[in-house]
């Protein structure tokens, strides 16, 4: 009976002590409460250096960590640049050939050069490093690790002291000095060399040194188009009268990065732990990353030397009434910590978001009827059972294209003849871009005619904005033209019936993608489906991620799919994406289908100085035009993104230009305790009826037991 009153009482306990709303949550019960914004990542992100790194998934943690000069005003639209650590936007002055200063409405071809000052706010400090670290003698404790130091070290927490220093000018033209660097890699060497002067002059003479093991420290290395004018203040000459410099000046590759923490990294024993700049970031800003396992999770705190900032005070008509003033004046980061973990599938992803455990979710195909009702109208509006949970629709058209990229270098389908055209139209016709956003994205999105999405000055829209060689305008919408029209132009290009009109050889192409799963089988399938509609034989070749960036950077792919996300809100950074000295395998630009025409790079040069006028529109037409006829590219598609909020966010408002937005956000932790508790609830009936069987399988042997000890002895 022992057995059976100690198999209660532990129950008993068990049923009281425990606290029924953690029962099935994936996080630490101490973490349950505190401000951490939980969200996930699906590809391990490869280059965290910010002279490097330009993919989307590794944006959304250094645009949390890296502060460059300038950024967006987070309310206000149209978007707007504003100071960051720059105590104002940048002076620019312009000056003709012979140095005399012009006035700033000067018309751009008379412009030689231009220069803007930078005045940087002062106390601003780094986050904590080893790398600043010095001993009582002023020497750098940690730059010169013996072998049985190293070996002490697995990752950067090891090191048990920890320091920081004012940012300085002197750290944002080190930086601008990097983006020259070979081991750096940048990918905006190739457009930075043509506009800042001296930039590329710098970049040949360091692999002269190095080729005559002659390189030197960076700091010794100077770019005769960037001065440092005091401790807080550096201009930087560019080539000409280059507007975008403004927005490129908002972008992390244009942060400060202290010269102690590339020396710190440059030790070979760090470096083969993988302890570098590219993998352990070094930055100002509010959050900087305290936890790095790429196979589980990464984690941004709030960083105790953040120099402070406060939420806007003023936004835009109707953002008052959103809630979204509220907490105007008041400090920043809202939020102690972001917690990135990995899921792999985005059906894990969404039932943890449903649960509540994850505070924000994009809409997969396999979650959209769940989560969005399309009236009749085909209006899109949230399911009854969202509203239910107090979640939130944001939605947006992106400026954003997704399209299927030519290597225009690859013997098969690249070249400028005609008949190379034609396959490449044909292909494009081929592949059925409405039908692919009805079925993978729920209608989410509208066919591409050109590489400018919406939003953006210089796109077309409606019938004007016709591709005609692969659309046709009907019923008030592009449709595409019929799939004689493409078997039509394979036979014309060479290749009727899919075969080698040489040869006989069926024609095989290979396609080159990112590995993502099972969820992307399907889609793959589809696209096999669409090359048979012509009789090519398609040879899907897909890989992790960062080998497909390496194929792509060396153009050993043949037709890739890939996308572009704006930088900034100017058309030029989408047509640089087809600029010839802008080739990804040929300068490490980003011009990943190496497309090259002189006609269009000449109108490109032109219409990247001009403002949004009249004649910028023309020039663009025309860019656009030669580009449709080349087809370096299926266009493919520009989204639209829905994204679903809880009810505990507080001050979201998407932001397309954007990547530092976490500071602004901020969460009622209350209500998301209180909601996670409401919706998780554990099925606890299960345990009694275990409880009872247990109970009546012990029922025999206390029977028994009771017999023996109340039964009268026998007389």
């Amino acid at each position: 009976m022992h057995i059976i009153k100690s198999f209660l009482l532990l129950t008993m306990l068990a049923l009281t002590a425990c606290d029924q709303r953690v029962l099935n949550s994936p996080y630490p019960v101490e973490q349950a409460e505190e401000s951490i914004l939980f969200t996930s990542f699906q590809l391990r992100p490869k280059h965290l250096d910010p002279g490097r790194s330009y993919s989307a998934n590794e944006i959304a943690i250094t645009g949390q960590i890296y502060e460059p000069p300038l950024q967006y005003h987070y309310l206000r639209r149209p978007y707007e640049l504003e100071g960051l650590t720059a105590k104002q936007l940048p002076e620019v002055r312009v000056y003709d050939a012979e140095g005399t200063e012009l006035p700033a409405d000067t018309n751009s071809e008379l412009v030689d050069h231009s220069i803007y000052t930078i005045r940087i706010q002062e106390g601003i400090a780094y986050q904590p490093h080893p790398a600043f670290v010095r001993d009582d003698n002023g020497e750098f404790l940690y730059h010169q690790l013996s072998e049985s130091e190293h070996e002490e070290i697995e990752n950067l927490a090891d090191f048990e002291q920890t320091a920081s220093r004012e940012l300085k000018a002197q750290d944002y033209i080190y930086q601008i000095k990097r983006l020259a660097h070979p081991d750096t890699h940048s990918p905006i060497l190739g457009v930075m060399a043509e506009h800042i002067v001296g930039l590329g002059e710098l970049s040949k003479q360091i692999n002269a040194d190095r080729a005559a093991g002659e390189e030197k420290d960076l700091r010794d290395y100077h770019v005769s188009g960037v001065k440092q004018v005091d401790e807080f203040t550096y201009q930087i000459k560019v080539n000409g009268n280059y507007p975008q410099l403004r927005y490129w000046l908002a972008m992390p590759f244009f942060a400060p990065i202290p010269w102690e923490a590339m020396e710190f990294y440059q030790q070979p024993g760090l470096i083969k732990k993988n302890i570098t700049l590219d993998w352990y970031p070094v930055g100002t800003g509010p959050y900087y990353l305290t936890e790095n396992d790429p196979n589980r999770r990464m984690v941004l705190s709030r960083n105790p030397n953040f120099h402070g900032e406060t939420y806007p005070e003023t936004g835009e008509s109707g953002d008052e009434a959103a809630g979204l003033l509220a907490d105007a004046g008041k400090a920043m980061p809202f939020i102690d910590k972001i917690v990135f973990t990995l899921e792999k599938e985005n059906t894990s992803y969404w039932s943890k978001f449903i649960q509540g455990y994850y505070d924000v979710s994009g809409i997969s195909s396999d979650s959209f009827e769940q989560a969005i009702d399309v009236s009749s109208s085909g209006e899109f509006g949230l399911s009854d059972g969202m509203k239910e949970k107090g979640i939130q629709l944001e939605t947006e058209v992106a400026t954003s294209s997704y399209y299927m990229g030519f290597n225009m270098l690859d013997s098969t389908v690249g070249g400028y003849t005609e008949s190379a055209r034609k396959l490449r139209r044909a292909i494009a016709i081929a592949v059925d871009q409405e039908e692919y956003i009805s079925i993978f994205a729920n209608g989410r999105g509208i066919p591409a005619q050109g590489p400018i999405p919406p939003g953006m000055f210089g796109y077309r829209d409606g019938e004007a904005g016709t591709d005609e060689y692969v659309y046709e305008w009907r019923e008030g919408a592009h449709r595409t033209r019929p799939i004689e029209d493409a078997r039509k132009l394979l036979a014309e290009a060479g290749y009727p019936g899919g075969r080698d009109m040489l040869t006989g050889e069926p024609l095989v192409l290979n396609f080159d993608v990112p590995a993502r799963g099972p969820d992307s089988k399907a889609q793959l399938d589809w696209m096999r489906k669409q090359f048979d509609k012509l009789n090519i034989q398609l040879v899907i070749r897909a890989t992790d991620y960062n080998r497909f960036q390496d194929k792509i950077r060396q153009g050993q792919a043949q037709i890739f799919q890939w996308g572009w996300n704006a930088d900034y809100p100017d058309p030029e950074n989408f047509l640089f994406l087809l600029y010839g000295p802008n080739s990804k395998s040929v300068s490490g630009g980003e011009n990943a289908a190496n497309y090259q025409n002189e006609e269009f790079d000449k109108l490109f040069e032109q219409m990247r100085v001009m403002p949004n006028n009249a004649k910028r529109q023309q020039i663009i037409d025309e860019m656009v035009s030669i580009a449709r006829r080349d087809a370096p590219w299926v266009w493919g598609f520009h989204p639209k993104n829905f994204t679903l909020f809880h009810a505990w966010n507080k001050n979201v408002k998407s932001h397309l230009m954007a990547n530092n937005t976490l500071k602004y956000r901020r969460l009622d932790t209350d209500l998301r305790a209180e909601l996670q508790s409401e919706w998780n609830k554990p099925l606890i009936w299960p345990l009694f009826v275990v409880i009872g069987l247990v109970l009546l399988a012990l029922m025999p042997a206390a029977i028994s037991y009771f017999r023996r000890k109340y039964q009268s002895p026998a007389s």
